[in-house]
């Protein structure tokens, strides 16, 4: 066999024709979708412009079935229940990872592109606040800062407490919460940012203290810190638990008080809590900044 293929090349170079090099489409597409369930999904998604058959293969079912959650049929009820029943699993995988807001629109869930891993963001109108229909206390300014359009901006009080409640289908993994806030009100001067950090007092006398509280296990957790680092966002570490049932929804308690009377403190801007999968603390340094 190996006699007849040298011969059989031998004649087609000795006749002027040169065999032409395989080309990458002319691989099978089922066999490139293969390849393709390997790769994450920015990659794929590259891959898909080079040819048609690559594109056909980006298409398939069984390619993105592994990157969604396991239950990402809850996730799609969450949003709506009257989705197509005949949607690709891309076409899934794109819908899910853009924001999608529920509960009033106080609150979003979205699927990280890269990862498929799911995060949620609890916005300050979606969060019980001490006194925030009060005036003299609380305020609701517009900014571009936030995804949600808005923020709560903090003037003075002597009893600070904030608290906040979901109840979702997290598919197992273990999650953290950050509440992000900042120190000063930050505004658009000539096109430029600037920050009023005059109010800004309190948050150095006294810590502020977290908690967190899971229907998964009965989980809890507490931890307390200062404040800090006016003129800039912050991400405060509440805590993290652990999601073992992908069928069931968890529901969550988280709170941030400081309720010491022997000072006010004031100048904070409250804009949501935010649930990330635990690894990403090791990728978005920015969830380290506080």
């Amino acid at each position: 066999m190996g006699i007849a293929f040298s011969s059989s090349h031998a004649d087609r170079i000795g006749s002027g024709i040169v065999p032409s090099k395989p080309t990458l489409g002319e691989l099978p597409e089922s066999c490139v979708a293969l390849i393709l369930e390997y790769m994450d999904p920015p990659q794929i998604c590259k891959l898909a412009r080079l040819n048609r058959t690559f594109r056909g293969a980006s298409w398939a079912d069984f390619v993105w079935e592994s990157k969604l959650p396991p239950n990402y049929d809850l996730l799609l009820k969450k949003i709506s229940d009257n989705f197509r029943n005949n949607l690709g699993k891309r076409e899934i995988y794109a819908r899910l990872c853009r924001p999608n807001t529920f509960d009033g629109g106080t609150k979003k869930f979205w699927l990280d592109r890269s990862t498929g891993k799911l995060c949620l963001c609890i916005s300050s109108q979606g969060l019980s606040i001490t006194g925030i229909d009060d005036r003299r206390y609380w305020n609701r300014i517009p900014t571009e800062e936030s995804r949600f359009g808005s923020v709560a901006y903090l003037q003075q009080i002597w009893w600070f407490e904030v608290d906040g409640e979901v109840e979702f289908p997290f598919p197992a993994g273990t999650y953290s919460i950050f509440f992000r806030v900042h120190l000063g009100r930050a505004s658009k001067r000539f096109g430029r940012r600037v920050c009023n950090t005059e109010n800004v007092h309190g948050w150095d006398i006294k810590p502020v203290r977290f908690q967190l509280w899971t229907s998964s296990d009965g989980q809890s957790v507490a931890s307390q810190s200062f404040l800090k680092g006016a003129g800039e966002w912050s991400y405060y570490h509440a805590g993290d638990f652990v999601v073992g049932n992908d069928n069931a929804s968890t529901k969550i308690k988280v709170s941030m008080t400081q309720i010491d009377c022997t000072h006010t403190k004031g100048g904070l801007c409250l804009d949501s809590v935010l649930i990330y999968p635990t690894e990403f603390r090791k990728v978005k340094a920015f969830l380290n900044r506080s």
